[in-house]
């Protein structure tokens, strides 16, 4: 890095902090102004998939201009697969990857996003995963090439099998199989012959051959845009990914110039089947001390109790080799570039919570939030390291197919990865789309659209503020979860065999559904760690293990088997200080690996006894898992207990000075009343609403022996902030019981829908689709009326609102993949309310209420309510999409989602539409 530029970014780093947050409030005005207006840089951000590429400077700067306007942050720039052949009569042109014009795109884009004030993050590459046009055959991904060939008994002749560029034969073996299996004592290693084929000593010599071949899994880098086209790199190769900085990513970071991306991303690890490298053999005998050759059919059948410490030992040396030569490569090399290196560091090759001390900026996916997934893989590993945010992949298939999810979709999903730990969100996502492309627009083949594309881009700015508004509060302080629940990476290696290295679903099929689950519906917070993030950042202080200056109260070991002998000797001392130590199913039985001594196995076991079986023993053994959350509240008291205990109820805390900050979310299609006792004393609370930004005391309250009881109402999908504090606010909050009867204002509405024009008189409220003339529209629609307010229903005091009535229900098939949220509301899908002529607010997911009492007069009030449904409704009335003259000239790279659930749906208000008043805060 030059000089200059390297100071530069060591200052940066100084001031924000390596993940670019600045330091947060320092008491509790400062963060109530913070959270009505909160700062730029917790605005979500879009994964912005430019198709082709087929970009134009013009184009460019609209959508960057159309994303900031939406209160979108930022992007990040993935090139991808085209959408539309080359047309000179148009001028329509797909850019050839890390082409010149390519180049200068990205250049005009850097230059546009610094001149804006918005974050630039850039693929390193296109589609993904990394690799290329670039990458031979000899850097592509490993794979260890397995086969086996029944013997003619009538014969000592064995054909060897056929190599390809980039292979290697590199182990033979014999041996006899009965009922289908090897017999593990039948196996022989057999010396390769310098021909093509091998000469059994004998004939019946034995009745299978199994042969070992270092080879490629010939996987091609997924959606790749024009020019990008290729294998995928070899991640255990150094040499592979020093050429691919050399030819991919040097060119990319120089064309941006003076203005580096804020970080280069690696979207997840899926090289699939890659197990393998052609010097792994080599690297193992130096790591693991013995030579893995003898027992390589130990990765693919049974060969007797050496079989899972084998495996463990490959298992282990493959996540070293993908540290080394990848992960810590790429760290560096960004920084040595001024920018942060971002990645989803999860998959196979077999990345471990661990492996993320190597990012800078560690990324998930998914709303699972009950199980071993990405999102709380992600959050976990930046709460061991020290890094203050974490992003996430957010909205993939969500409500697909693409343009039917609506914003309560959006922030269904979007809580659901608040609760894991997330407080960045990366949208997935938006596409580019050329002027003149027929409406609504290109779209990616897994994804939700979020552009201006959606009819109800209306609201984005007001959903987006919303999510700006969590994803601050979720960086404040520190993480404040009691349970330390240990991923037993030993467990995992020792169960792969070859072609199955993925380490997250190896951990989750361990772990099992109910572990997780039973933690956080019982009240509790928790975090991932593994042995060697303990290792490198744990220590144990007091009853509490302490992981990355986060302390943990318990630790749960689930089901585990093997554990190494360091882990254990810390977790006995974690337990001798007063710490709760808490195992599933079973307890820990003996340390992994094939050259364990017996002095170490008898250690473990001496250990093990002590914590779990001696008479002074303090472990709990937990036999049946659906009890595993009983035995908890009975060791420590919930962070959050709610009666009754309702599952679908999540919440997350974060810990500063001078606050407590509880996120709390209704992730069910009903509405939840409970009452709420929060582990808090000494402090008073108030409810924060993340929506409209407005702050209350929370009364009535009950002081309890253990905490702060309130009752708690959540609507469907709705989800509130609690902040405990010594400064609480002494109004009193509304008790929400209406005063008088409503106005019923669900009649003789005129309605214009400003896309086509057309002119209706609604005098009972109605689905736009039962109207031929505007079945198959998607866009906005006017609907207007004058109300008549009496003077009395705003007198001191009183609060008015608009309320648009309750959702339903609905139950369905689960989506393939994704999510959506189950529930129709009364607005369909999203309205922005003016109050004679004054923008009042928006409506866009449960409760469908406003207040608009600042906006009203008594007398006559003109309303006018601005509805937007969702673009599936235009799309179901005209013909799919055609790609096969694109699928013929670049061969087949996507397959359109569920393109069999384009159907047309309730579109418009469906009333009731209702004027309401009750008292309000005091």
């Amino acid at each position: 890095m030059p000089p200059l530029r390297c100071f530069l970014f060591c200052c940066l780093l100084l001031f924000v902090g390596a993940d670019g947050f600045c330091a947060g409030p320092s008491n509790i005005g400062e963060l109530r102004r913070a959270f009505r207006e909160p700062p730029p840089e917790a605005r979500i951000m879009m994964r912005w998939w430019w198709f082709g590429p087929s970009v134009t400077k013009e184009g460019i700067e609209r959508e960057m201009r159309l994303m900031k306007e939406g209160g979108i942050g930022g992007f990040e720039v993935q090139p991808v697969y085209p959408l539309a052949l080359d047309d000179p009569t148009k001028n329509f042109r797909n850019l050839p990857f890390l082409s010149g014009e390519f180049l200068e795109a990205l250049r005009f884009t850097s230059e546009k996003a610094r001149e804006l004030g918005m974050r630039m993050d850039l693929t390193l590459g296109s589609g993904w995963p990394y690799g290329g046009p670039s990458i031979s055959i000899t850097q592509a991904a490993g794979k260890l090439r397995f086969e086996q060939t029944k013997v003619d008994p009538r014969s000592r002749r064995v054909p060897l099998p056929n190599l390809a560029n980039g292979e290697q034969l590199i182990a033979i073996f014999g041996a006899w199989k009965r009922g289908g299996e090897i017999v593990p004592d039948t196996l022989r290693e057999i010396e390769p012959p310098k021909g093509d084929i091998l000469w059994l000593s004998e004939s019946g010599s034995f009745d299978t051959i199994l042969f070992f071949i270092s080879s490629r899994t010939g996987m091609m880098v997924k959606r790749p845009s024009v020019g990008a086209e290729g294998f995928v790199l070899n991640h255990y190769d150094r040499d592979a990914v020093n050429h691919y900085l050399k030819t991919v990513g040097e060119p990319l970071l120089k064309a941006l110039g003076p203005n580096p991306p804020y970080a280069i991303f690696c979207d997840s690890l899926e090289v699939f089947g890659s197990d393998w490298t052609p010097d792994l053999l080599e690297e193992f005998r130096k790591r693991r001390g013995y030579d893995l050759k003898p027992y390589l059919p130990a990765l693919v059948t049974n060969i007797g109790p050496a079989t899972a410490g084998i495996r463990h030992d490959w298992g282990k040396t493959l996540t070293e080799l993908l540290e080394e030569r990848f992960l810590a490569l790429m760290q560096r090399w960004a920084k040595e570039k001024g920018t942060l290196f971002r990645i989803q560091g999860y998959g196979i090759p077999p990345a471990t919570i661990s492996s993320n001390f190597y990012a800078d900026l560690p990324e998930g996916e998914g709303h699972h939030w009950k199980v071993v997934r990405a999102s709380r893989w992600a959050s976990s590993a930046s709460h061991l390291y020290g890094r203050p945010v974490t992003s996430s992949e957010t909205w993939t298939w969500l409500h697909s197919p693409s343009f039917r999810a609506t914003p309560i979709d959006v922030k269904a999903e979007a809580d659901l990865h608040f609760l894991q730990g997330i407080n960045q969100l990366i949208g997935h996502g938006w596409p580019y789309t050329p002027e003149g492309v027929e409406y609504p627009g290109w779209r990616f083949y897994a994804a939700g659209v979020f552009n201006h594309q959606n009819p109800w881009w209306i609201v984005m700015p007001d959903l987006a503020r919303y999510l700006q508004r969590v994803s601050f509060l979720l960086r404040q302080g520190r993480p404040a979860n009691d349970v330390a629940l240990y991923l037993p990476n030993s467990d995992a290696w020792s169960h792969f065999t070859a072609g199955r290295v993925h380490m997250i679903e190896a951990l989750r099929e361990h772990v099992g559904p109910k572990v997780i689950a039973q933690i956080l519906e019982s009240g509790y917070g928790v975090d991932f760690f593994d042995d060697r993030s303990l290792e490198q950042v744990g220590r144990v202080e007091k009853d509490c293990l302490l992981l990355g200056g986060n302390p943990y109260r318990v630790v749960v070991l689930p089901g585990v088997e093997l554990m190494p002998l360091s882990t254990l000797r810390k977790l006995e001392q974690f337990v001798r200080g007063g710490g709760i130590l808490v195992a599933t199913r079973r307890t820990p039985s003996a340390p992994p690996g094939f050259t364990t001594t017996r002095e170490e196995k008898a250690e473990v076991a001496a250990i093990v006894e002590h914590l779990f079986a001696s008479p002074e023993a303090r472990g709990h053994v937990v036999p049946q898992e659906e009890s595993l959350g009983e035995v908890l509240q009975k060791l420590l008291p919930p962070d959050l207990r709610l009666e009754p205990r309702v599952a679908g109820i999540g919440f997350i805390r974060r810990t500063t000075d001078f606050a407590q900050i509880y996120f709390v979310a209704n992730t069910s299609n009903i509405r939840q009343r409970v009452k709420a006792t929060f582990r808090v004393s000494g402090l008073m609370p108030e409810w924060w609403d993340p929506i409209t930004g407005s702050i209350e005391a929370a009364l009535p309250l009950t002081q309890t022996a253990s905490g702060v009881a309130l009752d708690l109402e959540l609507e469907p999908y709705e989800s509130k902030v609690v902040v405990f504090s010594k400064d609480s606010r002494r109004t009193t909050p509304s008790p929400g019981r209406e005063d008088g009867s409503p106005i019923d204002i669900s009649t003789g509405w005129d309605v214009t829908f400003d896309g086509n024009g057309h002119k209706t008189r609604m005098e009972e409220l109605k689905s736009w689709t039962e109207d031929i003339r505007t079945r198959y529209y998607s866009g906005t629609a006017s609907y207007e009326k004058e109300v008549n307010i009496p003077a009395d229903l705003l007198k001191p005091g009183q609060r008015v609102r608009i309320d648009f009535g309750e959702g339903k229900p609905v139950t369905g098939p689960e989506p393939k993949a994704g999510m959506r949220a189950w529930v129709d509301g009364p607005v369909r899908d999203a309205a922005v309310i003016y109050v004679n002529g004054v923008r009042a607010g928006s409506v866009w997911c449960p409760p469908y209420s406003l207040d608009i009492t600042g906006h009203l007069k008594p007398g006559s009030n003109r309303l006018k309510i601005v509805v937007a449904n969702v673009a599936v409704n235009h799309m179901a009335g005209r013909p799919l999409p055609d790609y096969r003259l694109l699928n013929l000239r670049y061969g087949v790279r996507f397959q359109p989602q569920d393109m069999d659930q384009i159907r047309l749906v309730p579109a418009g208000l469906l009333g009731p539409v209702r004027i309401i008043a009750a008292p309000g805060p005091r």
